[in-house]
């Protein structure tokens, strides 16, 4: 899921309806700081939020969701950016350090 694109979408509809980010935030019963983080792509949404944010948009669940599925490398990293980055640094070394003993196990395995 491309959290950015998502977040362009959500901003280019609440723009649409002359809504500002409070008043779409007070509407989806979120904080205009998490709203704003959404529209940022810095932070993921739960199927709950998206569908009152779709609900007060007046668009489609389909539409905010209409990326293509990839498996490329540079798709992988972010992916991986994105469940790291909002991680305190020791957890951020931590998950290196859980990565590099898989993949050294997984090599031994092969």
């Amino acid at each position: 899921m491309d959290y950015k694109k998502l977040g362009e979408r959500i901003r280019t509809e609440r723009l649409r309806l002359n809504l500002t980010q409070t008043q779409l935030a007070e509407n989806a019963g979120i904080s205009d700081t998490y709203m704003g983080a959404i529209e940022r792509g810095e932070r993921s949404l739960i199927l709950d939020t998206l569908v009152r944010l779709v609900n007060r948009l007046g668009g489609t669940v389909d539409y905010l969701l209409s990326d293509p599925v990839t498996n490329s490398n540079a798709n992988i990293m972010a992916q991986f950016k994105q469940v790291i980055d909002c991680q305190p640094l020791k957890r951020k070394q931590m998950a290196i350090n859980v990565l590099r003993s898989i993949f050294t196990y997984l090599e031994d395995a092969e």
